[in-house]
């Protein structure tokens, strides 16, 4: 099969998804709204991707991870669904690949993300759909989505407010050197200069916020609490301005606000324009001794770059939950740089944000086997178009 470019005309998507229809005629049929979908009457197999949990999956609410099955079996079995479960998702032997190829409709977490490369979509002719539980679908090869005519889902606004206090943690993490004094009473020590000495507080300080989505407006929200000195913020949509002034905020360009600030927080999703954005330039046009907090996704921050930047003590600290490749290596130089507040990727999958878009991830499962479309801003790739925040 020949592979498709990046950008792909809407009357060579169409002829593609009908030479798909035709090599599966009794598996997909196409709706009202135009998404390929499997037809009613046929059993339909869905494939979830979830970390084990082990021993925490004792914990009722844990429901993502593959012990708890997100809590769908019973439900999705109750629909004439096979439903398939694993861990195993990397490399050409796992059980996601062994199994992706008659897989109608997967799903995966930003957590313990399944990669749905080019390749693979290619070679999952009955793929329909992807859905994301949780936010943010950059494991998907969006591009590739949309030339295949795959729809790709996610659950809009389910895990908001938990990335969002967890950015707010990190900040005062950092900031406060918390990681270092917590690190020196585990060992065994106990050295007031060491965990003092480079301890700010968080009042006066000048922060900038990158990106004003749902997640970057509610960390203004809370910060604006600590009498901070001042925000200023960047997005490609400049927000109203009696939001802007309810949150005390002040629209400035990207490269103003990193400059100024005292601590910069990300909260943008990765794209093409967004990979690597942090790179070397970048975070040398930071503020000498600046704190930088990452809750987005990890490819956004150069790996080496930042090492680097907190190596000469140009970047006070980093902090976050994501990384450039997740699981994150045991070798990953991020889990050994200095002054930093890593941990693993965790900001968005508390227990009250699984229940959140376990809900979510029915209710598009409920609309898309009844052959109904679920709500637009649920939508990040539909009809080989993207979602604004992915163009």
């Amino acid at each position: 099969m020949v592979l498709l470019s990046a950008s792909y005309g809407r009357a060579q998507l169409l002829y593609f998804q009908k030479q798909r229809r035709l090599c599966n005629p009794t598996r997909i049929v196409c709706s009202s709204d135009g998404a390929r979908r499997s037809e009613k009457g046929t059993r339909k197999k869905v494939l979830a991707v979830l970390p084990e949990a082990g021993e925490y999956a004792r914990n009722p609410g844990h429901i993502s991870c593959v012990e708890n099955e997100l809590g769908l079996r019973e439900w999705l079995e109750e629909r004439n669904c096979e439903f398939v479960v694993t861990a195993d998702k990397d490399g050409e032997g796992s059980e996601m690949v062994r199994n992706l190829e008659d897989t109608d409709i997967i799903i995966s977490t930003p957590f313990h993300p399944a990669y749905v490369t080019r390749e693979l979509i290619e070679k999952a002719p009955n793929l329909k759909l992807s859905i994301t539980a949780g936010i943010g679908s950059d494991h998907v090869d969006l591009n590739a989505a949309s030339d295949f005519g795959l729809t790709v889902a996610e659950v809009t606004g389910s895990n908001t407010v938990s990335t969002a206090e967890q950015a707010v943690l990190c900040i005062l993490s950092v900031v406060r050197n918390y990681p270092v004094a917590h690190r020196q009473i585990v060992a065994g020590h106990w050295n007031l200069a060491e965990a003092s000495s480079t301890a700010y507080d968080l009042e006066n300080k000048c922060i900038g916020v990158v990106g004003a989505g749902a997640i970057g407006r509610l960390v203004m929200q809370r910060l604006k609490g600590f009498d901070v000195g001042g925000m200023k913020y960047f997005d490609y949509k400049r927000l109203p301005e009696d939001a802007e002034r309810d949150l005390g905020v002040t629209f400035a360009d990207l490269d103003e606000v990193i400059a100024t600030a005292d601590v910069v927080t990300v909260h943008v999703p990765l794209s093409d324009k967004t990979r690597g954005l942090f790179d070397e330039k970048r975070l040398r046009s930071m503020k000498k001794g600046a704190f930088l907090v990452n809750v987005s996704r990890g490819a956004i921050v150069d790996r080496v770059a930042i090492v680097k930047a907190l190596d000469d003590g140009h970047i006070a600290g980093y902090a976050g939950d994501v990384w450039d490749v997740q699981p994150a290596p045991k070798d990953h130089p991020w889990r050994t740089m200095k002054n930093h507040g890593m941990t693993a990727h965790v900001a968005g999958n508390t227990v009250d944000a699984q229940a959140r878009y376990q809900q979510g991830t029915k209710d598009i499962l409920d609309a898309w086997l009844s052959n109904r479309p679920f709500q637009d801003n649920f939508y990040i790739v539909r009809e080989g178009e993207l979602a604004p925040q992915y163009k």
